[in-house]
């Protein structure tokens, strides 16, 4: 549109939902740093009967005109005389306000900016109309209803709206919807001021020399929480973190406070959700999280030694390759293709140095929460290190029904699969197939936390987390960094490749740990990987950067030995932090090698959408700092809404397939692989029904 035309934002919604004083309280709020104007529906609607015809009248003589930058001249409808009334003029201002039933209509949203859409009540919406209009409504109130239903059962505005408000159920805050205005694109360039706003924020730190059982300190400040996150250093006590941040810090946090979000992507739409309000922005998701977190919002505080200082928490699901090169499969999967949660709060454990640390992120105003919130977390590092200092051992987690898990691929499928994939490298149209499949239960409703919890005790990683959200969760015991990315643009991916399970007996233990170090299949995987990530990394790096600092070495976890490699680099200064990112995912060690290629291949052969499982999952700092893990090792608890209320899991695994890989070896890979969790549980491996 040119630049001198107005802003057109819709408040819509049923009568009685609130409309009128949340436009007058955000124009009020705009009016700070724009000219605003106002327009309300009900001036202009020709009668009782006239929503159909209001909205035609609203479209032509008061949207076209003010989308062109002149002033809409229009009639308003005197409602005591039954007819037209005066001539009134609305003002092409820097922004219109124009609220009202059928402000979004199907016919006007093509010439509107941004749509707001208030859902509210049915009884609640009839009183509050009515105490704001008068008796006189009352008589109306059906009549006008039933043209509301009309419309609506053609229309659908809320599913259309950029900000949707649930009215009536919390006070929505005029200022929390200017937030979710500003950031909209197609509202970003005019309320720049209002996203300026954003970046007046600082982060403030409180140290505690204590060494807590973390589990208790979960469970203490977030056991109660609906979205929180542990991103665990479960294998910290094994460990000598103080030389790397591997193992070193465990970090936890939930989307509570006056700064805490929800995002989740679907399919192009990201929806970030703020107590009463959620805001959709259509686009890519990596364009939108290069918004809100690749640039350096806030400084880290001074002596505190991790890269996380607030921010973005959570996972980034394998079906978001549609937009870094694979093809769209469609979701398929309940579950959202990404979701993260926002701290304004958090703690972090470290390990290397025995310290807690409490992160709090302010605006330099009063903040009753944080207040609060601060005295509870001071109490819960109490009340965990006198545990620990007690010499007391980590609490124990109860027992679980153990479930019965069934295979999507039989022995014999996944067998063919592995021959196809076989077939795709003769042909030339890959080198490397990472071919994956999945085990499935249903079991009665489970504790998600106290199934992570089995999960940690059995099988400790540096890259653990637990993530929790309203009707899922995420328990991952993942050995494996996708993405390292610090403050200063150094950049670190450490791919795995090549797994041998671990035996009770320390002879056979060695002996197959000196198996996988000397396997030239399990180094050509490794080496693929690490050309794939190279190349990756390369793409936002600076020229020569891009090192090798580790080839192959093997690693040994509770139930595995592991070969891992590093690749290093520097990021080249303005490129998108949110690209580098982009650029290497899905990890190359869960697609094969060439990637895109590769990734086409998996799509034919597996047919089923990924979800959480092979993607990453992690956080972004308000630093501009992000340390992600791959998603391996992994259950994902879903609420099963059927009467029985119970749970359902899934557990993703797979391997590298190569020209030289032996199916039946690659099944008891697959086998392995999922030893880990299913022992955790108390369950076995599903035997194989094959066809």
């Amino acid at each position: 549109m040119p630049a001198d035309t107005p802003l057109l934002i819709a408040v819509d919604g049923r009568s009685g939902a609130g409309k009128t004083t949340l436009t007058l309280e955000l124009a009020a709020l705009l009016r700070e740093h724009h000219t605003v104007t106002v327009f309300h529906l009900e001036d202009i609607y020709p009668g009782w009967d006239g929503l159909d015809d209001g909205v035609v009248r609203y479209v032509e003589r008061v949207l076209e005109p003010l989308r062109t930058g002149q002033h809409a001249a229009w009639t308003a409808w005197d409602w005591e005389r039954g007819t037209d009334g005066e001539q009134r003029t609305t003002p092409a201002a820097e922004i219109v306000l124009l609220e009202g039933v059928g402000a979004a209509a199907a016919l006007a949203r093509p010439l509107l900016d941004a749509v707001i859409w208030i859902e509210a009540d049915a009884q609640v919406r009839r009183r509050t109309a009515i105490e704001r209009d008068g008796n006189t409504y009352a008589p109306f109130w059906q009549r006008w209803a039933d043209q509301e239903d009309r419309w609506l059962a053609g229309d659908d505005p809320a599913a259309a709206a950029d900000v949707v408000i649930q009215g009536h159920s919390s006070t929505p805050s005029p200022a929390a919807v200017r937030r979710a205005l500003s950031t909209l694109p197609s509202c970003a360039v005019l309320l720049a001021p209002e996203r300026a706003g954003r970046r007046g924020l600082t982060v403030q730190c409180e140290r505690f020399d204590a060494v807590p059982d973390t589990s208790a300190l979960f469970s203490g400040l977030y056991g109660a929480s609906a979205a929180a996150v542990w991103l665990d250093s479960s294998d910290a006590a094994g460990t000598t973190p103080a030389s790397n941040s591997r193992g070193r810090f465990s970090i936890m946090a939930d989307d509570g406070g006056s700064f805490g979000q929800q995002a989740r992507h679907r399919s192009g739409v990201t929806e970030i959700s703020a107590e009463a309000v959620t805001t959709r922005i259509r686009e890519p998701f990596f364009r939108w999280l290069d918004d809100v977190w690749g640039r350096h919002a806030v400084r880290t505080p001074e002596g505190y030694p991790c890269e996380f200082a607030l921010g973005w928490l959570g996972y980034l699901g394998y079906e978001l390759k549609r937009e870094t090169g694979g093809a769209d499969i469609g979701s398929g999967s309940e579950l959202p293709d990404a979701a993260l949660l926002f701290a304004g709060r958090a703690v972090v454990v470290d390990h290397a140095e025995r310290a807690v640390f409490l992160l709090t992120l302010t605006d330099g105003g009063p903040d009753a929460d944080r207040t609060v919130w601060l005295r509870r977390a001071r109490a819960a590092v109490d009340a965990a290190a006198a545990l620990s200092s007690a010499g007391m051992p980590p609490s124990t987690p109860g027992s679980l029904p153990v479930p019965h898990f069934t295979l999507r691929d039989s022995r014999a499928e996944y067998l063919d699969k592995i021959r196809a994939a076989q077939a795709e490298i003769t042909e030339g149209n890959t080198y490397e197939v990472c071919l994956t499949t999945s085990l499935t239960a249903e079991t009665e409703r489970l504790d998600p936390l106290a199934v992570y919890r089995h999960l940690r005790a059995a099988s400790p990683a540096p890259f653990a987390h637990f993530l929790r959200f309203p009707e899922f969760a995420v328990a991952s015991t993942s050995p494996e960094r996708f993405l390292e990315l610090d403050a200063d643009g150094h950049l670190r991916a450490e791919p795995i490749k090549g797994t041998r399970g671990r035996s009770a007996d320390p002879a056979t233990d060695a002996a197959l740990l000196e198996d996988l170090r000397t396997s030239a299949k399990d180094r050509a995987e490794n080496i693929m990987i690490v050309d794939l990530l190279r190349n990756d990394l390369s793409h936002h790096a600076v020229p020569g950067s891009v090192t090798v600092s580790r080839l192959c070495a093997t690693e040994t976890y509770a139930t595995v030995h592991q070969m891992v490699s590093t690749i290093d680099a520097r990021l080249r200064p303005g490129r998108p932090r949110a690209g580098v990112l982009a650029a290497a995912f899905p990890a190359g060690s869960m697609t094969g090698a060439p990637k895109i290629s590769t990734m086409a291949i998996l799509d034919r052969l597996e047919r089923a959408p990924r979800g959480p499982y092979s993607g990453a999952a992690g956080y972004f700092s308000l630093t501009g700092a992000a340390d992600l893990a791959v998603v391996i090792r992994t259950l994902v608890l879903q609420d099963d809404t059927a009467a029985d209320g119970g749970t359902r899991l899934s557990l993703g695994v797979g391997g590298a397939i190569t020209a030289d890989s032996d199916p039946a070896e690659e099944w008891d890979e697959v086998r392995v692989k999922a030893r880990g969790v299913l022992t955790a549980l108390g369950a076995s491996f599903p035997a194989s029904v094959d066809p």
